[in-house]
């Protein structure tokens, strides 16, 4: 099974993706639905997809959750909750009643304080996220990777996995610093890490040879059990598209074995997310 560990829809008319401008982002500030995606999965031989929220809103995963009924290569959701609500972990188990749920992202990167995941008042919700078998998708940038060790060691029965490789500052030429906090997280965790959103970071005009020490540190901090592919479509039509995306990881990845290539092009995600298996849905 070859497997997209992270892709988007959104449909501007709901009015939560505060982010979502065309100034900032002219290529994708349009409706992206299952239809707009299918053919670039039918091209590039993808069989299933990770939908991720976009939105810090539970309206939104609502909404993706409707679409994964509807979408029969949407193989599960990772939604949004408010994390800081003092009902967090009942809203949880609401979500968690669906089986299309898959994972929660709180989108940390967009939080002012880099330490907001160390909160004690979090507990409750991450513990809820563990007794519903949830994955945690960490939206983070580098400045929050010190915080990010830390929290993997608080909670190490919760599965973590780091989306679009931390966002290291590529377009910067950025390297060492970001590769020294993600060695020491690879080492001391057992997170698993994303290679999604690289070419987003890198900027128009990327190229695969400007990509190749960063795809190398992941490859070798991670190992292809513990990393996944990813396209970020469709914030990924800002800088390029979804084949070119998918080449470039498939010539980065070319001197791998094949069982090494299946484990990042589906076999990881596959086992991360549960795909294929039936979840029991909310417990307790």
């Amino acid at each position: 099974m070859r497997v997209d560990s992270h892709q988007h829809f959104w449909r501007l008319s709901r009015g939560d993706y505060g982010w979502l401008n065309a100034a900032d982002f002219p290529k994708i500030t349009r409706d992206f639905l299952p239809d707009d995606l299918a053919p670039s999965l039918a091209r590039a031989g993808i069989d299933k997809t990770i939908l991720v929220q976009a939105a810090p809103s539970e309206a939104e995963s609502v909404f993706l959750l409707a679409l994964a009924h509807a979408t029969p290569f949407v193989a599960g959701v990772v939604g949004w909750v408010d994390f800081d609500a003092r009902d967090a972990a009942d809203r949880i188990k609401s979500l968690a009643a669906d089986p299309a749920l898959v994972g929660l992202r709180p989108m940390i990167q967009d939080i002012a304080e880099v330490e907001w995941m160390l909160r004690p008042e979090l507990a409750p919700a991450l513990d809820a996220m563990q007794r519903h078998d949830l994955r945690f998708d960490a939206l983070v940038k580098p400045p929050h990777l010190p915080a990010l060790a830390e929290f993997l060691d608080r909670y190490g029965d919760l599965a973590v996995v780091i989306d679009h490789g931390a966002k290291p500052d590529i377009a910067s030429l950025e390297l060492e610093h970001w590769a020294m906090l993600m060695r020491h997280i690879a080492k001391n965790s057992n997170a698993r890490c994303k290679l999604s959103g690289l070419a987003f970071e890198a900027g128009p005009g990327w190229t695969v040879q400007g990509l190749k020490l960063y795809v190398d540190v992941l490859l070798e901090c991670f190992g292809p059990s513990r990393l996944m592919w990813g396209s970020d479509w469709p914030v990924l039509n800002e800088v390029g598209d979804y084949e070119s995306w998918l080449a470039a990881c498939e010539t980065l990845t070319a001197h791998l074995t094949a069982g090494e290539r299946e484990a990042i092009f589906g076999g990881t995600a596959e086992t991360f997310y549960g795909i294929g298996t039936r979840r029991r849905g909310a417990q307790g």
